[in-house]
């Protein structure tokens, strides 16, 4: 189920939170529990009941090696074998084929391909009781019951497209009593949240993700100027739809009186390539430095060895993201830029701050270009298309994507002027200039959660935004985090 949808916000997000603060308040907290457990196997299995017995069995899986650590025998070999299934599955559904077109294509052999469905958000639900099941092997996790552990993998906010939470994070929480009671407060904390997410979502993200289409699949069409501006629009696109998934999942945690971890954090701010890790999916890098990078000895065994994990670390990262090299590439010219960063620190600390972010914002984008194209060679012709230098006009089917009709009808009913006729570009232009006022200086999530106050002002801006979005749905799209 998607959250940007009719079905999501006008029937299951109320029925969710009216029944599970309903039965918190008659007293039932173990059944309001389970009925949060199965409104988030309803949501994760609304398109594919497939999808529901995958993570089921996942669970259960998962849920009896750890309660049979508690019992002292063999904890080591159970631990291979929880390491091993949860592999075995994300390798089975995300990687089985792209592992078998490569041995097709080194050995010249004809292997058929299972062409297997890969269930949604199969990485962070996996990844997330990987982390549990260390975690438990250490003996850092206490008791759990069954309900509280399938609610921890499964709810829904951040089943599908994270954030990657960690046992101590969510679990205290359905155990908190004072969590059960509805507040007023944290609930309109959270529609605030949500809505701003929902706008970034449905009406930048996705008008920007108009342009990447077109320009990614018109290449040949493609100068200089065309191909900057298809660039920045994917940079815009994956940055809008993630931010936008990533406040969503924590305004709808505020309903719930649950609080999630920060995510994302304005990463587009960011001054080098260490710094945008820090603010880029922050609960993935959390993950593989805390059971990766640590393990592998981290900084701890010399210069050598640092250079050679950092690049293991980003190559996972890289085919964590997808079953495809460009996601390969992506990952290791990020690590590569990485270790050039920390081998030259002396130098990237003598730039100036302007500089440094202009590479980092530079390299960020072009690297964007490997992430999202359907091949290295595709990438390639773009970055060729850019370097060319050839500057002309703006193609008018870019143009057109933004181009909205809600906006062409305020110009041309409201105020009578036809903008497009004299600027055709006019709305790319403001696009472009709302991407770059609110990556670069706008408060991230976290900063509008502790400051929110609720104001005229929001009241009259956020259900306006709230039915726009609704309104808008016509051309419902999924988040791209939700193909990792």
């Amino acid at each position: 189920m998607l959250f940007n949808s009719y079905i999501f916000i006008l029937c299951f997000l109320p029925i969710c939170i009216i029944g599970y603060f309903t039965l918190n308040h008659i007293k039932q907290t173990k059944l309001a529990q389970i009925f949060l457990l199965a409104m988030s196997l309803w949501f994760y299995g609304f398109f594919n009941l497939y999808y529901t017995l995958i993570i089921i069995f996942s669970i259960i899986v998962n849920y009896s090696v750890y309660k049979l650590f508690f019992k002292g025998s063999y904890r080591k070999g159970l631990l291979v074998v929880a390491l091993l299934f949860n592999l075995g599955i994300l390798f089975y559904f995300k990687y089985y084929d792209f592992f078998i077109q490569n041995v097709n294509f080194i050995f010249g052999s004809n292997i058929a391909l299972k062409k297997v469905i890969l269930p949604l958000g199969i990485s962070f639900f996996t990844f997330q009781q990987i982390s549990f099941i260390i975690d438990a092997y250490k003996g850092e996790v206490p008791d759990y019951g069954f309900i509280n552990y399938a609610s921890f993998v499964t709810f829904f906010p951040q089943l599908i497209a994270g954030p990657i939470v960690v046992h101590n994070e969510l679990v205290p929480q359905f155990l908190n009593s004072a969590k059960k009671r509805f507040q007023w407060e944290n609930f309109a904390r959270g529609i605030y949240i949500f809505t701003l997410g929902l706008g970034k979502k449905v009406i930048l993200a996705d008008t920007f993700g108009n342009a990447v289409n077109w320009g990614f699949s018109n290449i040949a069409e493609l100068d200089s100027t065309n191909a900057i501006i298809v660039m920045l629009s994917y940079t815009f696109q994956i940055y809008f739809d993630f931010s936008g998934y990533c406040d969503m999942a924590i305004g709808i945690g505020q309903m719930l009186n649950i609080d999630l971890p920060l995510n994302f954090n304005s990463p587009y701010k960011a001054l080098t390539i260490t710094d945008f890790w820090k603010r880029w999916h922050i609960t993935l890098t959390r993950f593989f430095t805390k059971y990766l990078y640590i393990p592998l000895g981290g900084n701890r065994k010399g210069r050598f060895r640092l250079y050679v994990n950092i690049l293991i670390i980003y190559f996972v990262s890289g085919l964590w993201h997808g079953a495809n090299w460009t996601f390969i590439l992506w990952g290791l010219l990020h690590g590569l830029f990485m270790i050039i960063v920390r081998h030259k620190k002396d130098f990237f600390e003598r730039l100036h701050p302007a500089l440094n972010w202009i590479i980092t914002f530079v390299f960020v984008n072009l690297t964007w270009i490997f992430f999202r194209a359907d091949t290295i060679k595709d990438a390639l012709r773009i970055i060729y298309r850019i370097s060319c230098l050839n500057f002309s006009g703006i193609n008018s089917n870019i143009a057109e994507c933004f181009n909205l009709p809600e906006f062409q009808w305020i110009f041309n009913v409201l105020l009578d002027y036809d903008i497009l006729s004299t600027w055709p570009f006019f709305f790319l232009s403001v696009f472009m200039c709302i991407a770059f006022m609110i990556t670069l200086g706008s408060e991230n999530t976290y900063e509008k959660m502790k400051k929110f106050k609720p104001t005229p002002g929001k009241l009259l801006v956020l259900p306006f935004l709230l039915v726009w979005c609704i309104f808008s749905f016509s051309g419902i799209s999924t988040f791209l985090y939700f193909n990792f």
